[in-house]
């Protein structure tokens, strides 16, 4: 009886050891499978850190990467902006448009009363008809020619208002009803005024100009005119720049306004897609092996119209993650730093 449990005993041990063996096969099965991931020191001097994630890890979190090349591009000057309102503009417009429309009269009626007189006079010359008639046919025409000439005179006081309050190229647009006037007028077009600092120049028609908007979307700037005042706040020289009414700029907004300068510098475009914030501050991930990533502080001070960043302290050809940046600070922050042993 004694061996008989002795035997059962023994049975259970070594089911029971099994059973474990079974258990930490699997996990550690498991493990292997599970994607690789580990932090190293950093031996960066911009304060990051190099992260190892073998090719499966890569391949399942998407993620991609570019090689940049060094382009030169033209130094932008930062500007303060301010979409304006074109109330006072509009109604100059409509009271040009009025003043057309009596010139246009009169024209017509003097047109009309000029033969008028001339038969009159013939008449009364020839004829012996009235003096009456022929006075009341020279005040007709009198009164017409007046008319005239005070539409006239109210088409040219317009537009030299238009000249002194919005410049020549936006006087000549509502005499000749240009494009980018009519955009204007018609609100499919909104109109900002820029002004950069006291002393900053800029290049000739500051072209390739645009506008930061709050969420960091970039609206690009049509340059129309230097401004014929500056904002008073600012005391530089001002810029009128015209932007499409669908890039959600509403009159009364301020705005950061870059314009490039004559300047040129160079350096490597970032896309915005690669840019991950921690700590206040912006990083992006560098490929630096088969399977080694690094985390670098990066300036964000040179935006390009197209939604990156030139930045300059980059060597040509560096690889940088452009999809699953994200991804990585995320596999960072949760990958503990392990002891240092050398």
């Amino acid at each position: 009886m004694r061996r008989w449990y002795w035997m059962l005993g023994l049975v259970i041990v070594l089911l029971a050891a099994g059973g474990a063996l079974e258990f930490f096969g699997t996990g550690a099965g498991r493990e292997a499978d599970r994607p690789s991931a580990r932090l190293r020191p950093a031996s960066s001097a911009n304060g990051g850190s190099a992260l190892t994630l073998d090719a499966n890890a890569q391949r399942a979190g998407g993620l991609e990467t570019r090689e940049l090349s060094r382009v030169h591009y033209r130094q932008q000057v930062r500007a303060y902006g301010t979409v304006l309102d074109l109330e006072a503009l509009t109604n100059l417009s409509n009271s040009y448009v009025a003043a057309l429309s009596a010139r246009r009269i009169a024209q017509a009626r003097l047109a009309a009363s000029r033969p008028a007189f001339e038969r009159a006079e013939a008449l009364h010359k020839v004829q012996g008809a009235s003096v009456a008639q022929a006075q009341s046919a020279e005040a007709t025409l009198r009164s017409d020619e007046a008319s005239l000439a005070s539409a006239e005179s109210q088409l040219d006081t317009l537009a030299t208002t238009a000249q002194q309050a919005w410049g020549p190229a936006l006087a000549r647009g509502l005499i000749d009803r240009t494009p980018v006037f009519v955009r204007l007028i018609e609100r499919r077009e909104m109109l900002v005024q820029a002004t950069p600092p006291p002393g900053v120049v800029v290049a000739g028609q500051s072209r390739d100009a645009f506008a930061e908007l709050a969420d960091g979307a970039r609206a690009p700037l049509a340059f129309v005119s230097l401004a014929t005042k500056t904002d008073p706040r600012i005391q530089g020289l001002s810029f009128f720049f015209s932007a499409s009414a669908e890039t959600r700029l509403l009159p009364g907004m301020s705005v950061i306004v870059f314009i490039p300068s004559d300047a040129v510098i160079d350096g490597v475009v970032v896309p915005t897609d690669s840019i991950v914030w921690w700590q206040g501050r912006s990083w992006i991930y560098l490929k630096t092996g088969p399977d080694r990533f690094m985390r670098r502080e990066i300036a964000i001070d040179v935006p390009t119209p197209d939604g990156g960043y030139l930045v300059e302290k980059l060597d040509d050809g560096a690889e940088v993650v452009t999809r699953g940046a994200q991804m990585l600070l995320s596999e960072e922050q949760k990958t503990p730093l392990p002891p240092d042993n050398d």
